[in-house]
């Protein structure tokens, strides 16, 4: 059997699929690491030497090819180290993780200690190192510092900082490691430790290092899932456990270590950042606390998974990867005595920063908070309590007898006679007593040997080998207390600790998503035709899934839902109808079926009350059972063929171990065939299903937006051609995104259906298009900080936006010299008319620095400004159009370097332009905008100006302006005033002063200075006593105008008009010559209200204005006077212009001696109405009646009232639908819909009315 086959025989079910060992390669000598950057400046032994791979055990595994050049790079992350006898040489324990392509990862745990150097010339190497630094600096060896000057983590700021060959003993590092397929970090680190212990120790151990090393990579598997499993090192037997398939997976990295290190509320937030997707990155001098961290949050995700970049410990050849434009989640050594300030990254907007060694955070800006997050930190806090842990941040976990310690303490060794004793006494094989006790087991499980040896019993008649065997296993030490020692007691606790908060969190989701499958669009009849149109389809309802949750939970959810792990998992969910539930997914179902039968959630369905989890005991139970009793024991280690001399060893040196003995596994091995045969059936069918499935994966990966290599950037090949292509691959992603999400925000803004049309009628909440837009915020800054060359402030558009103005400033001065004295002001006007607008966007973000405080605030400003002005695209390309500057601050791989690429992503953003936002105006609500208000008299029927004093009041969703003096002879003001929103109303009057009082006014126009929209709030009613209905005052309903195309120049596309839907629905037509029928008012009626009713059912932050569907053109108020106006008489009876309200204050007057409630109730209003002190005309009265009983849910008790009075029949026609009682008793039922309706009114409409 091959070197290669062997190690292959049985991959998918070890333990363990290889052993490496990396150190200094003594043939080379001494080789600078030239990835990790030149270091000449430092003391030779602080430098970045070269590491190898000096041998790896077996050569190779089929199931999983090893990549020498990533394992290399993690088992040493910067290089060798070098110690002098003076220096602190304790060993170092770290894991690591290499994330595939496909996403599947591999773990790696790493043993680092020193040994002496051995090899003259590498002596001599740094002795002449040392010389030549010297002499470049002029300076003499200087004394060897203390041991104790220095308390870092890191391995090579413990480096001396001299070192004579002649006095010193030089030591470098060495690592052993091993390759799982499985997270089992406790009995690795064990493992590890044991196996040093035995090349350091004076009494040799029992066995040959081989002995160990061929144990693990062959004759010990991987525990049954549910099953735990018990091998041996060379002094300590080791316990381990794998959750079955309904539990949580496995993740065995110390929970309470990371809860230490950053403190709950900071680590709750770090794994809020995660859940949103923003850019993490940790940084410690702690390798292993990098790895713990990481880890631990991402362990935290079930039932999601993180989607992108997973580097935990980040190479110091690869910093480059900080530069990716995408989501990652990455580890950084922190270098020796530096601070964050010193630390230059090259994007921040989107980052959250976590300083682990410092127990600090930085958050980006605009952050939601989980939902509950108090209840959820106070329950956290309750688990580690309960362990004795402090929930500080930087408090060291306290470890009590029971309690976890900490993953960097190497466990306490069982060195007691008992246990050498009984390896020794093992035989070869070293496995008779665990053949023994299976052979036991399996005639006490077998149920007819059981019967008979009952039946011997009675007859008294024994089985003398089943007895003996029984007392044989009875005298050797039981499962239960030979593994109870104080490290596996540790390792209990810390097994315990870890399922108990990994429940906490876990409770959480089932909590927010218990009724996610409701939401779930399955549309497609089979997985190919999903895949082919995965692009197109809406695979989940978020609208009506986030109408369904609590107010608190809206911030975060909103954000959640559009993040590409919630995508995916909604993507896994849809494919289990045609193939086989993804494990985190089928282990979520199962829970929500378990919490569905017990109906949890009934009664809290729409409540944001917190529910804690109520199964920790049940799940810390199972642990334990699991952990004592020991399911499965592995093969002790034993004598292998091995030749007479081999397997000896130099104390304080690891061997060079047989190739020829590891490389090759058992070619008879009866443990395979005997006891793991189904389970090795098992893992290779789910490999092979694995397999098949690549195919799918890529489509779904593809589908999604993001390529699997923009997804996981691979470690070990870093030739400039690879790097360019990894950058490509960034381009192209970030070219993608821009286009997916334009396209959804324009999907969602404009609805399907309307988009198919041509029409633009709205059907986004605010709540979907705030986040929208701030995921574009977060998009723009990617692309804006992908390659870099210097990076400046935290903001990489707004760096650039101030580079452009100060460009542009220089340029205009150069080009004011350069210009003759006569046409200095021609090339002046000619520059700033180019850039007017650009310069006008920016100039009003820099003129609210005070109440904007950051760049990354000004940024996201600029940018939802130039947004809602319609003007992004213009702008960006404008900025871009210096190519001198773009070139100085990018390297020639950036996006915005890449022309084609360039344009297409300005011509996405361009699209927007076909809808109208407010997204700069809903979020920046307490700015001070500059308004410019027009009066627009007709002319040709009135005089222009009036002699009157005019007033105007401006009405907005956020406030008005109160009540403002125009200047006389003036038809136009401006004012400022803090952000009132999008306009509702205006309120103009006079106080009928002067010969010229009487004014006709057609209109008032509103324009916002800032987001440049205009208002217009049509009038066409003279303002005066004695004219019309005698109004000195009216309030105006406003309508927003669009851009005529001069104004609209330069703002990019449109809708064309021919395919632009009405502002407002069309109704039919009220004039004298076209009257509409009683069955079209009717609907109009209906209309109106219906309109108002779904006004409420939307969520009450997305509902506008209620003043423009009860005031408005098409408003309540408007229906009802044409219901009113039909079938009247005035104008052939009375001779003159006779109102609605006329009629009313008949019935009024005729109807006071009546003493029914209802009549006194209508009474009081008209009265209080008639005796307002504002000068509202007979048309403005009607309007407020009908506002006030809406208001009041009235309006159904007035109307019968008002057919039944006396006034009645002189007042309306026979045919008139006031007197048809069919017509006014549906009238009655729609109006009585609203009694179901808080109805509240603005200040503006029901100022001066006291009831």
């Amino acid at each position: 059997m091959s070197a290669g086959s062997a190690g292959s025989a049985a991959a998918p079910c070890r333990f363990a699929h290889y052993f490496v060992i990396c150190g200094i390669d003594t043939e080379t000598g001494l080789e600078p690491d030239q990835l990790a950057g030149e270091n000449l400046e430092q003391s030779p032994l602080k430098r970045t030497f070269r590491s190898k791979v000096l041998a790896r055990y077996p050569e190779n595994v089929e199931y999983n090819p090893f990549d020498q050049d990533a394992v290399n790079m993690l088992c040493m992350p910067k290089g060798l180290s070098f110690r002098t006898q003076a220096d602190p040489r304790d060993p170092q324990f770290h894991s690591f993780i290499i994330t595939k392509e496909d996403g599947s990862r591999t773990y790696g745990f790493v043993h680092t200690f020193y040994e002496e150097v051995t090899s003259p010339h590498i002596c001599s190497a740094m002795q002449t190192l040392y010389q030549m630094h010297n002499a470049a600096h002029g300076t003499a060896n200087p004394p060897p510092p203390s041991s104790s000057s220095s308390s870092s983590s890191s391995m090579d700021s413990l480096a001396s900082s001299s070192y004579d060959s002649s006095r010193d003993t030089l030591y470098v590092s060495k690592a052993l490691c091993l390759i799982t397929p499985m997270p089992y970090m406790q009995a690795c680190r064990s493992y590890l430790a044991q196996l040093h212990k035995a090349a350091t120790v004076k009494t040799a151990p029992p066995l040959p290092l081989e002995s160990y090393v061929y144990n693990i990579l062959y004759e010990v598997p991987l525990p049954a899932p549910g099953r735990s499993l018990k091998f041996y090192a060379v002094y300590e037997a080791i316990v381990c456990q794998r959750p079955g398939l309904g539990e949580l997976p496995l993740a065995d990295f110390s929970l309470a270590e990371a809860f230490s290190l950053l403190g709950i509320e900071n680590l709750v937030q770090v794994f809020t950042c995660t859940l949103l997707e923003m850019q993490i990155l940790l940084y410690s001098q702690d390798y292993q606390r990098l790895m713990t961290v990481a880890e631990g949050i991402t362990t935290l995700l079930f039932p999601f998974q993180w989607q992108h970049v997973y580097v935990p410990i980040l190479p110091a050849s690869l910093l480059h990867f900080l530069d990716a434009p995408v989501p990652y989640l990455m580890g950084l050594q922190s270098k020796d005595g530096s601070d964050r300030s010193k630390l230059e990254l090259p994007q921040e907007a989107n980052l959250c920063f976590v300083d682990i060694d410092n127990h600090s955070i930085e958050l980006p800006e605009d952050f939601p908070q989980f939902p509950n997050k108090t209840e959820f930190i106070q329950e956290l806090s309750d688990v580690l309590h309960s362990f004795a842990i402090s929930a500080n941040a930087g408090a060291p976990p306290h470890c009590p007898s029971g309690s976890p310690n900490t993953p960097s303490t190497p466990p306490k060794e069982k060195t007691g006679p008992f246990a050498l004793l009984q390896l020794e006494d093992d035989g070869r094989n070293g496995n008779l007593i665990g053949e023994e006790l299976a052979t036991l087991e399996l005639l006490q499980g077998n149920s007819t040997l059981e019967r008979l040896q009952a039946l011997t019993k009675r007859t008294g008649v024994t089985v003398a080998q089943i007895e003996a065997l029984r007392d044989r296993i009875k005298s050797q030490p039981t499962a239960e207390n030979e593994s109870w020692t104080p490290s596996f007691e540790e390792e209990l606790a810390h097994a315990k600790l870890n399922v108990q908060l990994r429940e906490v969190f876990a409770n959480r989701f089932t909590t927010m998503f218990a009724d996610y499958d409701a939401f779930v669009i399955q549309s497609a009849p089979d997985l190919e035709s999903w895949l082919t149109n995965r692009e197109q389809m809406h695979n989940f309802d978020k609208a009506s899934f986030l109408s369904d949750q609590p107010e608190p939970y809206l911030p975060f959810l909103s954000h959640f839902i559009e993040t590409q792990m919630f995508a995916t998992f909604i993507d896994n969910k849809i494919m289990s109808q045609w193939e086989e539930k993804e494990p985190l997914l089928r282990v979520f179902d199962a829970r929500l079926k378990k919490s569905h039968l017990y109906n949890i959630r009934a009664t809290s369905l729409r409540s944001s009350n917190y529910q804690r989890c109520s199964t920790l005991k049940e799940t810390a139970q199972a642990v334990e059972q699991k952990l004592l009793r020991i399911n499965h024991r592995a093969v002790r280690p034993h004598l292998l063929d091995m030749k007479i001399g081999q397997g000896k060893y130099e104390q304080g040196f690891f061997p060079k171990l047989q190739r020829d003995v590891l490389n090759t596994g058992p070619p008879l091995n009866k443990w395979p065939q005997r006891t793991a045969t189904a389970q090795c059936r098992k893992d290779w069918n789910i490999q092979r299903i694995d397999n098949d499935n690549d195919l799918k994966e890529r489509h779904v990966q593809d589908a999604r937006g993001l390529g699997k290599n923009l997804r996981q950037p691979k470690l070990s090949d870093l030739s400039p051609a690879v790097i360019a292509q990894t950058n490509w691959k960034f381009v192209e992603g970030l070219l993608k995104e821009c286009r997916m999400k334009t396209k959804r925000m324009l999907v969602e803004k404009m609805g399907r259906e309307a988009v198919e049309l041509g029409h633009g009628e709205a059907n986004i909440t605010g709540l979907e298009e705030n986040t929208l837009i701030a995921s574009l915020c977060d998009l723009l800054e990617r692309i804006w900080s992908h390659g870099l060359q210097v990076k400046q402030g935290k903001s990489a558009l707004w760096s650039h936006l101030l580079h452009y103005q100060a460009f542009e400033d220089k340029l205009e001065q150069q080009q004011l010299q350069a210009s003759s004295p006569g046409g200095t002001e021609t090339a002046k006007h000619n520059m700033i008319h180019s850039t007017e607008q650009y310069i006008n966007t920016f100039t009003i973000i820099t003129l609210w620095s005070g109440e904007i405080k950051t760049d990354v605030g000004r940024a996201r400003a600029w940018i939802r400004l130039s947004l809602e002005r319609k003007l992004l695209s213009q702008h960006l390309k404008q900025l871009l159009t210096r190519q001198a500057l773009t070139r100085k601050l990018y390297k020639r791989y950036a996006f915005l370097r890449c022309e084609e690429e360039k344009e297409q992503f300005l011509f996405h953003l361009l699209s927007l332009n076909a809808v109208d936002y407010f997204c700069f105006t809903s979020v920046f609500t307490t700015i001070m905008i500059p308004y410019r208000v027009v009066i627009i008299p007709i002319k040709k029927l009135s005089n222009a100006m009036t002699t009157s004093n005019p007033w105007v009041c401006v009405s907005g969703e956020l406030g008005d302006s109160g009540t403002m003096q125009i200047p006389k002879n003036v038809l136009e003001m401006t004012f400022d005033c803090q952000n009132l929103g999008r306009l509702t109303t205006v309120q103009l009057g006079h106080d009928n002063a002067g010969l010229l009082a009487k004014w006709l006014v057609d209109c008032v126009m509103v324009r916002n200075e800032i987001t440049g929209h205009i208002y217009r709030f049509p009038c066409g009613r003279w303002l005066g006593k004695g004219v019309d209905d005698g109004s000195l005052e009216r309030v105006l309903i406003g309508e927003l105008v669009e851009p005529c195309a001069e104004e609209d120049c330069g703002r990019g596309c449109r809708t064309p008009p021919q395919l632009c839907s009405p502002s407002q629905t069309r109704r039919i037509s009220v004039t004298p010559n076209n009257e509409p029928t009683s069955a079209q008012i009717q609907e109009a009626i209906g209309e109106a209200v219906n309109c108002i009713i779904k006004h409420f059912h939307k969520p009450e932050k997305e509902r506008g204005s209620l003043t423009v569907l009860l005031c408005g053109e098409n408003g309540l108020v408007a229906a009802l006077e044409q219901f009113f106006h039909h079938g009247f008489k005035s104008a052939w009876l009375f001779q003159k212009t006779v109102f609605v309200w006329d009629f009313v204050g008949e019935c009024e007057t005729e109807t006071t001696e009546l003493l029914a409630m209802t009549w006194q109730s209508l009474c009081r209003y008209v009265n209080a109405i008639n005796s307002t002190p504002r000068n509202i005309g007979k048309d403005g009265k009607f309007q407020l009646l009908v506002c006030l009983g809406a208001r009041d849910h009235l309006m159904a008790e007035w109307l019968p009232l008002l057919v039944g009075s006396p006034v009645t029949p002189r007042m309306y026609e026979d045919a008139a639908p006031l007197r048809d009682h069919t017509t006014v008793g549906t009238l009655i039922g729609v109006l009585e819909t609203l009694h179901d309706f808080p109805i509240t009114l603005e200040a503006s409409l029901v100022k001066g009315v006291n009831l």
